[in-house]
């Protein structure tokens, strides 16, 4: 299925990634991730309300070349760094030719003229934000509206306005006293959070945000052991120990003491040996090393 949008900055040949994900020019990024999830669970074929079989299709179709896509230009500092240059140029770029774009939309045509362009922005991006991916049919003229919107919001805000600029390193600090300054407390990183939430989520049995939430996690850090830990065990009791298996693994070979991935493999465990006391009337060589021996590497066959 091929998405084609030609309003607001895809007539330029720009992907507005903004105005997929449905959030403003200078969104940071927790608001980004934040309209994301909401995004995924709507859209997901595990989580979507479609009733319609074509709309679920579209559904997926959209989350997996659109959404997910655009959300990853932004999770990577340095492919979000570029972006904001691109999205920079090309607002100087059309500030020196407006007569060189094409506006279709009420909305995108009131926000050229009103005099408090900035609230108005919000407000109009607010309104389409909220019925987006109310229809998967609908999606690619609402994206298509929005990104018109911001067309119109990076022609009159000032330069630096725009989009989120890095910002400048701070000015050489006035000598002081030799007195060492207090340790800083330490941060949560965003895996460490996004593993807490999946925790709360597993509390309540919302397996299939939780492997959201851990997925997007494990993308930014691939080696983070609770992340690995937490996938294992949410797919173990799921009864998929064949998907959480090489999370257990490679929790474990981080970290042999990882919690959540010894729980996994002791839930496995008792799984093999609840199978092997139901089939005692096999042969007893036949079923060498059970479930456990199968998925993590059992004695092999002379």
């Amino acid at each position: 299925m091929s998405f084609q949008i030609n309003q607001g900055l895809f007539q330029l040949g720009i992907t507005d990634n903004y105005a997929i994900l449905g959030v403003k020019i200078d969104a940071d990024f927790n608001a980004i991730r934040k309209q994301y999830m909401r995004i995924a669970r709507r859209l997901h074929p595990d989580t979507s309300a479609f009733q319609e079989a074509e709309e679920q299709e579209i559904g997926k179709e959209l989350l997996a070349k659109l959404v997910s896509p655009a959300y990853n230009k932004f999770s990577k500092d340095d492919e979000k760094r570029e972006y904001e240059l691109l999205i920079q140029t090309i607002a100087a770029r059309i500030k020196q030719d407006p007569n060189s774009i094409q506006i279709s939309t009420e909305s995108a045509k009131k926000l050229q003229t009103i005099g408090d362009f900035n609230q108005a922005y919000e407000t109009s991006l607010q309104e389409l934000v909220e019925k987006q991916y109310e229809s998967p049919k609908q999606a690619l003229a609402r994206i298509g509206e929005i990104s018109e919107l911001n067309l119109v919001y990076l022609m009159r805000s000032r330069p630096g306005n725009a989009a989120a600029t890095p910002t400048p390193p701070p000015p050489p600090a006035e000598a002081k006293s030799e007195e060492a300054p207090p340790p800083r407390p330490a941060k949560t990183s965003f895996v460490d959070k996004a593993c807490d939430r999946a925790v709360q989520l597993m509390q309540t049995s919302n397996y299939a945000k939780a492997i959201l939430e851990l997925k997007d996690a494990v993308k930014r850090e691939p080696s983070h052991p609770r992340c690995h830990g937490l996938l294992g065990l949410i797919y173990v009791k799921q009864n998929q120990p064949k998907l959480g298996t090489p999370h257990i693994k490679k929790a474990l070979s981080i970290d042999p003491n990882q919690p959540e991935a010894i729980e996994a493999q002791q839930l496995i465990q008792k799984t093999a040996t609840t199978s092997s006391v139901k089939g005692k009337s096999k042969k007893s060589g036949s079923g060498s090393g059970g479930l456990l021996g199968r998925l993590f590497g059992g004695s092999k066959k002379k």
